[in-house]
């Protein structure tokens, strides 16, 4: 911790414990500093990230034009190191037994690691070409679950929370594919849906039943 030793602000020995803990639990990643909100200066830092000491000014412009008298934890936000390095940072306003704000703890989260792991596990085993389709056309149950699969991915519902209108969407891209020209084709939809087998033929006839009832372009002919 970097703060001022020589008649130390009762507000760094309050809270130094707490700023201690959060940077040992998170370190290297992680940086706590303690603002004084009357002198806009910092009063601690924790596992500095940046070359800010106490005494340096905190600069909380942004942070003093927010309503600090109704709230006391502003974040997570963004903020951006001079290395490029994105943070997620969360600050807590600290008050006196009056109520009265004096202080802002400040924690900023190096996400740079978490990004790299997430980029890493989204290229490992990601596909690199498109799918052969000659391998599955005749495939009709992978048929199934690919265009059941892509409906959820496009619509971002999970398969047990689609609604009515989706399972008849789902349908008619099945019927399209000509899923349904094969033989017990009809469970396996419905296993793919998370439905019964009554409500895969309910919904069926009642899309045929909408499609039929629709005129053709030749009923218009003159």
């Amino acid at each position: 911790m970097k703060a001022v030793e020589e008649g130390m602000d009762p507000r760094v020995r309050m809270w130094a414990p707490v700023g201690q803990a959060v940077a040992l639990l998170l370190g290297p990643y992680a940086e706590v500093v303690l603002h004084d909100l009357d002198t806009d200066r910092v009063l601690a830092v924790w596992n500095p990230m940046s070359a800010r000491a106490p005494g340096d000014p905190s600069l909380l412009g942004e942070l003093s034009a927010l309503d600090t008298s109704a709230r006391d934890v502003f974040g997570p936000y963004e903020k951006q190191l001079a290395d490029g390095r994105r943070l997620s940072s969360v600050s807590a306003v600290l008050r006196e037994a009056d109520g009265r704000a004096t202080a802002v703890l400040c924690v900023n989260l190096d996400r740079t690691p978490l990004e790299q792991a997430a980029a890493v596990l989204t290229a490992f085993g990601a596909p690199a070409v498109a799918r052969p389709e000659p391998l599955f056309e005749q495939d009709w149950n992978e048929q199934i679950q690919h265009i059941v699969g892509a409906y959820v991915r496009e619509c971002g519902r999970p398969v047990e929370r689609l609604t009515r209108a989706d399972r008849l969407a789902v349908l008619a891209r099945l019927e399209d594919a000509g899923v349904f020209a094969v033989r017990r084709a009809a469970p396996v939809v419905a296993r793919a849906l998370q439905i019964s087998r009554s409500t895969i033929y309910g919904l069926l006839a009642e899309r045929r039943t909408s499609r039929d009832a629709t005129p053709s372009s030749k009923d218009h002919a003159p």
